[in-house]
């Protein structure tokens, strides 16, 4: 039975597929259908045990988004989707994804020139031909270079942001972990180390019954193709042509082989140097003995970290870069835990762009993550998208003074995400900002400015009293839009002289400030 992970994924693909057909990233039906994929994620019982009138009464999902669940369950498929997977390959949706590009630009050259891809748009620009098109001209031409440039999509160089990877993952290890066969699982490769981007997905399962899993993951619903298969490694090819490879050892091997997969390569190469010089081997396997082959450690990594004389060294950090030298002499500095979190200080509700659910909701799942403090941040009133006005402020602060009593354990601040304007002005008046207990201010806009006006910008806000903290400092979406550029040293250096924190934002789409910042 096709489970509800596997049918909002599917929907999902539908979506992203009829924005391109579209040529609107807003697309209406596309959007409808996002809003399924949602329910679906979220829903408890089983979607493919409900009839249509059930479905439809569910919010979220309307007839069409009910039709297409019971032919998916009773077919197997769903037409439109495999029609649209025809009409736009993973090739062309890479070329979708390219910034500044986007659905509308990206089908008209297609038309015009014949491109599929993004090899055939980087000829196109070095053979000048996009400036002859209409809309587009040689400074378009000088933006997408320098896109291609930081993002290396094309071949064997094609990359997945780490958003998308990480959701295909987490959606595979839900169909698998219940199986009775799956004893460990878990994704590893550069996805475990967060690395912005990712070639392919490398999920890893300890069984002592390999078959089972391998063809159960051959036929989840959102593999297109299965591309190889063998006792211990099964590939496949998912909605939107990202690669899973799926591999399989016994549950005594597990630690050795979550190691080596994870890597990085220049990491397990310092770590089998380090394992020669105590007179041992490291591999997929095991940490054995040179001679004898004893086997010392295999079944977890922090066993065999503490056998090569290191402590666990946490993944994000295995690059080579100086953490075997550190965990050696023990200076690693200690990582920072979930349950070190005693608040957030950026947060949305569904009152402005960003945010999916209510006030209350979201003070409820703080106090349910046991956090002391938690900041409404609502976008303010000169973003774009659903800012929110000076009467709106006011009566969402009268909500949160008449309900504090509720949440004993939480304090709640109220504040606002303020938009950096060209001259690092922010929005409100200065009287009106002063009432706020948080202020965070964030570019939302004019990413293309040139280093020094953007370095200008940030360090004005910066300077305004009302400003606690830059949010998401390079304003970059990994996979969508570069960052903005700036002289690192000047920010810094004005956020000490004026107590302005920078924030560390998550967010597996932004992940800003990036580790190298």
């Amino acid at each position: 039975m096709v489970s509800n992970r596997e049918l909002a994924a599917l929907f999902d693909e539908l979506a992203s597929l009829l924005k391109v057909a579209d040529g609107n990233a807003q697309s209406f039906k596309a959007r409808a259908y996002e809003t399924a994929a949602r329910t679906l994620d979220t829903l408890e019982p089983p979607a493919a045990e409900m009839s249509v009138t059930e479905l439809i009464k569910l919010k979220g999902i309307g007839k069409s988004s009910a039709s297409k669940i019971a032919e998916i369950v009773e077919t197997g498929t769903m037409d439109r989707l495999v029609k649209l997977r025809a009409e736009f390959p993973a090739t062309f949706l890479d070329l979708v994804r390219v910034p500044g590009l986007g659905p509308k630009t990206a089908l008209m050259i297609r038309e015009r020139l014949g491109i599929e891809d993004v090899g055939g748009l980087r000829a196109a620009i070095e053979g000048e031909q996009l400036r002859e098109l209409p809309g587009l001209g040689a400074k378009t031409e000088e933006k997408l270079a320098r896109a291609l440039d930081r993002l290396g999509t094309s071949g064997k160089d094609r990359r997945t942001p780490i958003l998308d990877a990480m959701a295909m993952a987490s959606r595979i290890i839900d169909e698998l972990t219940p199986m009775v066969e799956v004893e460990q699982i878990q994704y590893c490769g550069s996805l475990r180390r967060f690395r912005d981007t990712v070639a392919d997905i490398d999920i890893l399962v300890a069984t002592t019954d390999p078959a089972p899993v391998t063809k159960r993951f051959s036929t989840l619903a959102f593999v297109t193709e299965v591309i190889g298969s063998g006792s211990t490694k099964t590939s496949v090819i998912t909605q939107g042509g990202l690669q899973v490879d799926l591999r399989v050892v016994e549950p005594a091997q597990w630690g050795a082989a979550i190691l080596y997969f994870t890597g990085s390569k220049a990491h397990i190469i310092r770590l089998r140097q380090l394992a020669i010089q105590q007179g041992r081997l490291l591999n997929e396997y095991a940490l054995e003995e040179s001679e004898g082959g004893r086997v010392v450690a295999s079944e977890t990594e922090e066993e065999i970290y503490e056998a090569l004389g290191l402590p666990w060294i946490p993944p994000a950090v295995r690059e080579d870069t100086g953490e075997i030298e550190s965990g050696l002499d023990r200076s690693l500095p200690e990582f920072v835990r979930w349950e070190d979190l005693r608040g957030d200080l950026h947060v949305h509700t569904s009152m402005s762009g960003d945010g999916d659910h209510s006030l209350t909701r979201m003070l409820d799942a703080a106090v349910q993550r046991g956090l002391e403090y938690l900041a409404i941040t609502d976008h303010a009133e000169d973003l774009a998208m659903n800012g929110v006005g000076q009467d709106e402020m006011l009566e969402q602060r009268g909500v949160i003074e008449s309900i504090a009593a509720d949440y004993p354990t939480l304090t709640i601040l109220h504040g606002a995400e303020l938009n950096i304007g060209r001259d690092g002005g922010v929005d409100y008046n200065s009287d009106f900002l002063s009432t706020f207990d948080w202020g965070v201010a964030s570019v939302h806009s004019l990413f293309d400015l040139d280093v020094e006006s953007q370095t200008t910008r940030v360090i004005t806000a910066m300077q305004n009293p009302a400003v606690n903290v830059i949010g998401h400092l390079f304003g970059r979406r990994i996979g969508k839009r570069p960052g903005i550029e700036l002289v690192d040293d000047a920010v810094i250096e004005a956020a000490a002289l004026t107590g302005t924190a920078i924030e560390i934002n998550s967010h597996l789409d932004r992940l800003d400030a990036p580790s190298e910042f």
